[in-house]
């Protein structure tokens, strides 16, 4: 596997196109991740089913070596406005 750097800010972007009706935060580096996003995409699914919603715009670059962490932060906006 070849080990692509990518920076957050990329990862954020590659999230809002493949959401653009959410709220989408980025942080972290060298691999490791902390995504946090907004939007009513979550609406009606389990947490399990997020993240699967999100790793698949994320798996080619997981594949690639480039992100091996991801801590993921995923909400309706009812849920944000509560917590």
């Amino acid at each position: 596997m070849t080990n692509v750097n990518i920076d957050a800010r990329a990862l954020e972007d590659l999230l809002q196109s493949g959401f653009p009706d959410c709220e989408v935060r980025v942080e972290g580096g060298g691999g490791k991740y902390q995504v946090a996003m907004v939007g009513e995409a979550f609406a009606g699914l389990n947490a399990v089913k997020r993240q699967q919603l999100v790793y698949q715009h994320l798996n080619a670059h997981i594949r690639s070596g480039a992100v091996h962490a991801v801590t993921m932060n995923l909400l309706t906006p009812e849920e944000s406005a509560t917590a």
